[in-house]
């Protein structure tokens, strides 16, 4: 015969007893927890990279600075998609060669209106620099084909609009501007592409940057510059600085070390990335130019 069951055996729960946690099992519910958290942290922050990677790439202005010269003309080219580039030719009267000036990748053309007089005056060159798109007059949004294509609108205005021939035009290419440089002389003759404190490519640039990211998986501007650099078939002149902080020195001299002769690597000792150009560099490049001249 069953016993009848008491008013406190009704309300005690029925079935298998239920073990509270264990010291164990809560560390490990909350170890769990704090990796879940961590990585849908670093999956956003990856996912922010992604998509906010060309407004970290291209920190242009819109902000002009006056000409550093009454001799500067106002250039307007089009590049071959229809996108209108703004342009600054500084001729010189006594020029020999052109050169055609690629910039880095903060401001815009206007803010190296020292470094394009110091060219002319010191090397004895007319000078033609070129805005991207998004920098400065220039239409458009920034974007890797975006400065490739410039590059080629300044080239073709050089040689078709002022006759100037190939054999006279020099290709120089400052930080980013190296690796647009490095893009254009891979693909037209040219006298000599002239590289100041550049990179390897874009990804090893990102890469020291943020070491704890995949930005070699995750970049799309790539700006291969190792990739390019041995089809470039004339000289080549390349500077760094030693202590350069932006740029690591290696990445410079690996590009030069991969450049095919004849070529010469002029050290700026102390140098930072945003320090000016030290007079030895001006003796240096036009002591190379007059050593390889057509």
């Amino acid at each position: 015969m069953d016993t009848p069951l008491t008013r406190d055996d009704a309300a005690r729960p029925q079935g298998p007893e239920v073990q509270p946690p264990t010291k164990t099992m809560t560390w490990r519910r909350t170890i769990f927890s704090w990796l879940r958290t961590l990585l849908i942290g670093y999956l956003g922050i990856v996912l922010l990279m992604m998509l906010f990677e060309n407004w970290l790439m291209y920190p242009a202005t819109r902000d002009m600075q006056p000409p550093p010269c009454a001799e500067v003309e106002d250039v307007h080219l089009t590049c071959a998609n229809g996108t209108r580039i703004h342009a600054w030719w500084l001729p010189c009267a006594n020029s020999k060669s052109t050169l055609l000036y690629l910039h880095g990748n903060g401001g815009n053309l206007t803010w190296r209106g020292g470094s394009i007089m110091k060219l002319r005056d010191r090397l004895d060159v007319s000078v033609l620099i070129v805005d991207y798109p998004g920098y400065g007059r220039s239409e458009g949004r920034p974007s890797e084909q975006g400065c490739y294509e410039t590059a080629d609108a300044g080239y073709t205005w050089l040689v078709e609009k002022q006759g100037v021939k190939p054999a006279d035009l020099l290709i120089y290419g400052d930080s980013l501007g190296g690796g647009v440089a490095v893009d254009l002389a891979s693909r037209r003759p040219h006298r000599a592409l002239v590289l100041i404190r550049t990179f390897t490519s874009a990804p090893d640039v990102g890469a020291g940057v943020f070491p704890w990211l995949p930005v070699r998986w995750m970049m799309r501007n790539r700006f291969a510059s190792i990739e390019k650099i041995q089809q470039c078939g004339s000289p080549v002149f390349a500077a760094h600085g030693d202590v350069d902080d932006v740029i690591p020195f290696a990445l410079g001299k690996a590009l030069f070390e991969a450049a095919p002769e004849p070529k010469h690597f002029h050290l700026m000792p102390g140098a930072r990335h945003n320090d000016a150009l030290p007079d030895a560099m001006f003796v240096a490049l036009k002591s190379f130019l007059a050593k390889h001249a057509p």
